[in-house]
């Protein structure tokens, strides 16, 4: 069966050759595979993340062990994993941390491929080469290079302290291996972004979340455990703007839609502490104690200011739960 990912080849002026690094190219190439997965239609997720999802994961241990983002897999009932060889295995979702991002699920039949070596993104700098690599072999990997590493603040409250941007991008590189200068998996492929280049251009970029931050929770992950405690989730989506944390729309069903926020307010305080952009409203929310806790906030309303409590929840406990397929 053809790789899900044909039709998105990267041009081949961009890819790797492999005189080029000091490790077998192909044999690394030959651990990221292509990932499917299947969620319920009344999943808490399935109206923002869909319920067909595609991506990529990187094996990890010889038994089967997959790593891969948390999104593709958040509720999956099904998950199918297609080797660049074409054959197609199912996969159970082991877990998924919303903390890092990242998600692990467990081959069913033995894969036959090699584990790709977890290295450490801190030896990693701006202009550091990569192999940015998705399923299918040469045809789908980037050789490309480490632009910067920097604080990443998502809008759906999440914040990495340092997340891994590169260039050129990768067209399909959600889930994809960032391999390092020495054959080992540094990152995991998480966005693609949007930069600027000296002329003014726009230019594509990709976000990575380094490996680094899977070795303290794989544990819990492979047991199926949670790898953090809970965090207070509000279940709002915000942005930063001129100074200000404005919301752009709240989850369906969440607290803050229960306490009627909505696209266009302003959070101007937690607990009576200002906060001027995402990095610090997040962190301000987390240190008001665990899942559960009610947060006080300032909300600006076009000319209106004024308080309201909110009563947070742990996420987890509103999504379907992982099971064997």
């Amino acid at each position: 069966m053809p790789s899900p990912f044909q039709g998105h080849e990267v041009e081949a002026r961009l890819r790797p050759t492999a005189n080029a690094y000091p490790f077998d190219l192909d044999r690394a190439l030959s651990s990221v595979v292509a990932l499917e997965a299947k969620v319920p239609a009344d999943a808490f997720t399935a109206r923002i993340l869909g319920t067909e999802r595609l991506g990529n994961g990187v094996v990890i241990s010889e038994n089967g062990l997959v790593l891969t983002m948390g999104y593709l897999v958040t509720e999956a009932s099904q998950v199918v994993l297609t080797l660049n060889d074409g054959r197609r295995v199912q996969a159970h979702v082991l877990g998924f941390d919303s903390q890092t991002g990242l998600g692990l699920v467990q081959a069913l039949e033995p894969l036959g491929l090699p584990a790709l070596r977890l290295g450490a993104s801190k030896v990693l700098e701006p202009g550091s080469p990569v192999v940015i690599a998705g399923a299918g072999g040469r045809a789908h990997a980037v050789a490309g290079r480490v632009l910067t590493r920097m604080p990443f603040a998502g809008y759906w409250e999440y914040l990495l302290d340092e997340a891994i941007i590169t260039e050129p991008a990768h067209p399909h590189w959600s889930g994809a291996a960032l391999v390092g200068p020495e054959g080992e998996l540094v990152g995991v492929g998480s966005l693609s972004l949007a930069g600027q280049s000296r002329d003014g251009q726009a230019k594509p970029l990709n976000l990575f979340v380094p490996a680094d931050l899977l070795p303290p929770i794989l544990d819990d992950l492979a047991r199926g455990k949670p790898a953090h405690p809970p965090r207070p989730w509000l279940g709002v989506f915000a942005q930063e703007t001129e100074s200000h944390v404005v919301l752009v729309g709240v989850s369906p069903g969440s607290p803050a839609a229960r306490a009627e926020l909505r696209a266009g307010d302003l959070i101007l305080a937690v607990a009576g502490d200002e906060v001027s952009d995402l990095a610090e409203f997040y962190t301000a929310l987390w240190d008001q104690g665990p899942a559960g806790v009610t947060v006080p906030l300032r909300i600006q309303r076009e000319q209106d200011v004024f308080e309201v409590e909110i009563r947070s929840v742990d996420r987890n406990a509103l999504l379907k739960k992982p099971r064997l397929n």
